[in-house]
């Protein structure tokens, strides 16, 4: 039995911010709520972002407009912190804002198990220390789980650790490393002990995005007002994935995106050295070989 669950990405509700669309993103969660009532998922995911913030106390007031807006969703709402839930708000205050526990944990999703990876997404902004941090317990928790799973993984976040190209990206192709975690290549190799099938999701970099690392399929959703691949108009995107032996993904909206695939967990063919260090290479070279 598949499992559908309705996902929302980087809401950023507040004051235009550049290309995001913050003026809109009420009315969008609107629609949003009426998409999900009508589909009838079996939960939905906030990948975080849900703000654009600007001090504490708007921050406060507009975190729970959002938190009133998704009232009207009658699915139950499981939600990520991103960096603008984090500037000036802590864990906790969400936790208070939303009514539900903030921690990492896993959803039993029928065959599939959804993990909730809530890593810290604060960006520190010290000059001997600036960017994501990613933090030691946060890896550990991530590996265990991983380690004894007994079920596919949605392992779910908001920043991205698949390491794809930001080329194009409006806010990140000059900027690659906010894009992602300092350490995203331990986060890859955490999810490369898995004995059974992982794909990851997450929000943060704004774009609709299918990368395959070492076998993993890693998703990102585009964010709900982001307008700069439409235009000056806010992208309106929410989505839907469907869990079963395959896995289905589809986005809504003016920046569309339709993806099918199956997931396995078989490791890939380990790639080849350098071709020039290669001994059997050098020696056919030679002529050494037949």
């Amino acid at each position: 039995m598949s499992i559908r669950i309705a996902v929302i990405a980087d809401i950023h509700h507040g004051k235009p911010s550049a290309t995001k669309r913050g003026d809109t993103a009420l009315a969008l969660l609107e629609e949003f709520a009426a998409f999900a009532n009508a589909a009838k998922p079996d939960f939905v995911l906030d990948l975080g972002d849900r703000i654009s913030d600007e001090n504490r106390d708007a921050d406060l007031v507009l975190q729970r407009e959002v938190a009133d807006a998704f009232k009207a969703v009658e699915a139950p709402v499981h939600h990520i912190n991103g960096n603008h839930d984090r500037d000036y708000l802590e864990v906790s205050d969400n936790e208070d804002i939303l009514g539900q526990s903030l921690e990492s944990t896993v959803l039993d999703a029928g065959d599939w198990d959804v993990v909730l990876w809530r890593a810290d997404s604060k960006i520190l902004r010290a000059p001997e220390q600036s960017g994501f941090v990613l933090r030691e317990a946060d890896l550990l928790w991530l590996s265990r789980v991983v380690q004894t799973a007994e079920k596919p993984l949605l392992v779910v976040s908001h920043v991205p650790v698949s390491g794809h190209s930001q080329i194009g990206n409006y806010y990140f192709q000059n900027n690659p490393g906010a894009s992602t975690y300092p350490m995203a290549e331990r986060a890859r190799a955490v999810l490369a002990q898995a004995s059974v099938p992982v794909v990851c999701l997450a929000g943060h970099v704004h774009w609709n995005t299918i990368t395959t690392v070492d076998g993993i399929t890693h998703l990102t959703q585009q964010s709900l007002t982001e307008s700069f691949t439409t235009r000056g108009e806010p992208a309106g995107a929410y989505g839907m994935i469907e869990l079963g032996e395959t896995v289905g993904w589809k986005v809504q909206g003016r920046d569309p995106m339709a993806f099918s695939f199956r997931p396995v967990k078989a490791g890939w063919t380990p790639p080849l050295p350098d071709f020039s260090s290669h001994p059997e290479f050098a020696a056919r070279r030679r002529g050494d070989l037949g």
